[in-house]
């Protein structure tokens, strides 16, 4: 099996875990002694020098490791605050300002039929959407940023799903904007 360390370097990439030998030859349908040269190659192949990743045995099994070279550089790229997911409210008022752009948060509140300030302000925080202006009426227009697109793996708004497959007629996509704006407005009077 020639590409027998290529697969065994792809599981090892995978799990989380150390993985034995068993576990290994049992995922590849191969033998452990198989495994094992594999194993040896990949080993050989890491310790030319200029890999930033070795294969290390811990736990009664092989993992892949970053190089110790790297262990400062690691830490620091590592100790960065991670940004947490959005919420269900976040989601809804990237959804809305991606899709209706440039959109007031007013708007946004009319359509989510609920107060969304909290929900733009930490959109604008993380960078997700910026100011694009004012409307006639003097609200704070909104539009998606390209740290957004980069996130959402777009290489443009043209690349976001298309409405009319969720909604395929414009009757449809009126009857349900006027539904969903009603329910706001229910919501937002209770």
């Amino acid at each position: 099996m020639n590409d027998l360390p290529r697969i065994v370097e792809a599981l090892l990439f995978l799990s989380p875990e150390p993985l034995s030998v068993e576990t290994i030859a049992d995922a590849c349908e191969a033998g452990e002694g198989e495994v094992v040269e594999a194993l040896a190659r990949l080993r050989e192949h890491y310790a030319e020098g200029w890999r930033g990743v070795v294969l290390r045995e811990v736990a009664g099994g092989f993992t892949l490791a970053t190089d110790p070279v790297a262990e400062k550089a690691a830490r620091r790229l590592l100790a960065r605050p991670r940004t947490p997911p959005l919420t269900q409210a976040q989601a809804e008022c990237m959804a809305i300002v991606a899709y209706l752009q440039p959109v007031s948060r007013p708007e946004i509140a009319r359509i989510r039929g609920v107060a969304s300030e909290s929900a733009v302000g930490t959109l604008l925080e993380r960078g997700l959407i910026e100011e694009s202006g004012r409307s006639q009426f003097g609200a704070v227009l909104y539009r998606s940023t390209q740290l957004f697109q980069r996130l959402f793996g777009l290489n443009g708004l043209d690349e976001l799903p298309d409405v009319a497959a969720f909604d395929p007629t414009p009757e449809e996509e009126g009857e349900l904007r006027e539904r969903l704006l009603k329910a706001g407005e229910q919501r937002a009077s209770a």
